[in-house]
């Protein structure tokens, strides 16, 4: 199983185009050891060809752009991207499908609230049906498994997480199985794993169970402390109002990765006022002390 990370940082990216927080400031002006990084979205793929979106940024683009093994190679219009798996409703995970608008139909799936959310609230599915139009795919939302005809050799099982429906949604303050998603993706033929969820504010029973079973982690790694968009002034909310959990501090998920032994331990979704940014920082060394990785745009992990 091949797995490309498209983008890694969080909603605005990294350095968020309005944005004037240290982190942004230093690496604009280069007196910080960081990368930029786009929206977080990943690709699968079993033999190189034929690849899975999971979720769609506003970067989608220049994402696909950097990525030649998706890039098209039969005929006047292709893709390497077979299907689209979404996670949640967010813009940051869903705008991107309409920069896809020029090609065939295209094969989401996602959880019934998703969709429910892309024809009401933020209605791309039904903006996408005077252009390229989707079939959309329910998924299970149980831990249930399911197949991709078109995506060879894997298996995924998707299960509802706590977190938070977006703003827009109809059900933003009342909460139902799916409006996220956790997806742990299995390659049958090796039964290697990897357990992917961009944002997770709770660590609930089932969520261990596959973080302890996964070979691989790719987990919410949005924000450093509970507290930090208040602290740099940048927002009113705590991390937990916006379904993420931090990384440090009591019951952290520091913590929480140092309970799983076994699995590969990489942090994706990395907001622009995370000091995990810069790569000379304390935060990045204690990270490292732990055996726990920081997704970038353009990383490749192989399992």
């Amino acid at each position: 199983m091949k797995i490309r990370v498209l983008g890694s940082g969080a909603g605005g990216g990294f350095p968020q185009w309005n944005c004037n927080c240290d982190n942004c400031r230093r690496i604009r002006t280069g007196d910080m050891n960081a990368k930029a990084r786009t929206q977080s979205s990943i690709a699968v793929s079993t033999d190189n060809n034929n690849w899975l979106l999971i979720n769609a940024s506003p970067d989608i683009r220049a994402q696909l752009e950097a990525f030649p093994a998706i890039h098209p190679k039969h005929g006047l219009r292709d893709t390497g991207i077979k299907a689209v798996l979404l996670m949640d409703s967010q813009i940051d995970h869903t705008t991107g499908l309409l920069m896809l608008r020029e090609g065939k139909p295209l094969d989401i799936y996602c959880s019934e609230m998703v969709k429910q959310d892309l024809t009401t609230g933020f209605p791309v599915f039904n903006m996408l049906s005077h252009y390229c139009t989707v079939n959309h795919h329910p998924i299970p939302v149980d831990g249930s498994s399911f197949t991709i005809p078109a995506i060879a050799d894997l298996r995924f099982y998707t299960q509802a997480i706590k977190s938070k429906a977006p703003p827009y949604s109809p059900h933003r303050h009342d909460p139902h199985d799916g409006d996220n998603i956790g997806v742990v993706i299995e390659q049958i033929s090796t039964g290697k794993k990897v357990f992917y969820s961009p944002g997770l504010g709770e660590i609930e029973d089932h969520v261990m169970s596959a973080m302890q079973a996964a070979d691989c982690l790719l987990i919410d790694g949005t924000f450093w402390t509970e507290d930090e968009m208040i602290d740099q002034g940048l927002g009113k909310k705590c991390a937990s109002d916006m379904g993420h959990k931090a990384q440090s501090g009591a019951g952290g998920m520091i913590d929480i990765l140092n309970g799983v032994s076994n699995a590969r331990k990489i942090l994706i979704h990395i907001n622009n006022s995370n000091p995990i940014l810069d790569e000379d920082s304390e935060p990045c060394k204690i990270l490292a002390a732990a055996g726990i990785e920081i997704a970038y745009d353009g990383m490749e992990i192989d399992l």
